[in-house]
């Protein structure tokens, strides 16, 4: 008989991180606020979460990140002006992302790497598991990751990180892990886990993406984890012991996504999500895809 585990409803979503690859941009302002077509990165991840049934949302910030507070706050004054101007479809926008979630935030002091990031959600999560999503990785709402992924935390109890498949020479620039399949095709069992390992060393080519599912034993952990890769306190070594011994916090599981991911974390893949979507959108793909073509074609030419 499958085994009932509690509900999630938090999610925190690490958002202390300086941009340093999009500098100029991000000097004064959080790369999580960088524009994906006419949204923030960050609310179509906030929107993730709420479409998994998770409106309880922890933003772990720090210095220069207020931007990210007032974009998920009301904004009477423009409110107020798009309604003298009876400007009904914008007002809903500015709203939308007021309305979306309840929002809490605390600050990551100092930029001790994603684990620490994480180890600051202890006090609002508690004993409960929870999901934790990183503003790098966009999920197309078309593709339901994280729902899968909590379906799997209830059924299994434990923890639950996403993996995707990277060709060998790519896996060096991800968190790897070692598993064992399992009768569901798409969710493996996780025996192991190294950051960034090098290519001869990988024990797979499955990658770990920015989608987690957490037992709240993480945090015992995480606050005994020494500084490791980066002279940082990594997720992936907390969950490495997790994985080894299954009595502490259960098992680790992954679900292996082969769906539609925006990677924003990257310059030239953030232009390419920009592109991506403007192409699917019914306001702008038409138009879009028209001048594409031509400019491809045009580009081609002169080659």
């Amino acid at each position: 008989m499958t085994q009932s585990h509690p509900r999630i409803s938090k999610a925190v979503i690490p958002a202390a991180g300086l941009g340093t690859r999009f500098l100029p941009a991000t000097k004064a302002t959080p790369k999580e606020m960088l524009p994906v077509v006419d949204k923030p990165a960050i609310q179509y991840v906030v929107e993730e979460a709420v479409a998994a049934g998770l409106d309880d949302v922890l933003m772990i910030t720090g210095r220069n990140k207020r931007p990210l507070e007032d974009h998920f706050d009301r904004n009477y004054e423009l409110e107020s002006a798009l309604e003298k101007k009876g400007d009904e479809k914008r007002l809903a926008k500015v709203r939308e992302s007021s309305d979306l979630a309840t929002m809490h935030y605390v600050r990551q002091g100092d930029p001790r790497g994603l684990g620490h990031a994480v180890l600051c959600a202890a006090p609002h999560v508690g004993r409960e598991p929870f999901a934790v999503l990183l503003g790098d990785d966009l999920i197309d709402p078309r593709d339901p990751l994280l729902q899968r992924m909590i379906e799997i935390q209830e059924r299994h109890g434990g923890s639950v990180i996403a993996l995707m498949e990277v060709a060998p020479e790519q896996i060096h620039l991800y968190g790897c892990a070692a598993v064992e399949a399992t009768a569901a095709g798409d969710v493996v069992r996780v025996t192991g886990l190294v950051e960034k390992p090098d290519p001869a060393d990988a024990p797979s080519n499955y990658a770990v993406i920015g989608r987690y599912v957490l037992d709240p034993h993480i945090f015992d952990i995480l606050r005994q984890t020494e500084p490791g890769r980066g002279g940082e306190i990594q997720l992936t070594d907390a969950l490495q012991q997790l994985a080894q011994d299954e009595k502490v916090g259960g098992p680790v599981h992954g679900v292996v996504f082969k769906g539609r991911r925006y990677d924003t974390g990257d310059r030239g893949d953030y232009l390419r999500a920009i592109v991506r979507l403007a192409c699917e959108r019914e306001d702008l793909g038409p138009d879009f895809r028209a001048w594409l073509r031509s400019y491809v074609a045009e580009e081609m030419q002169q080659s």
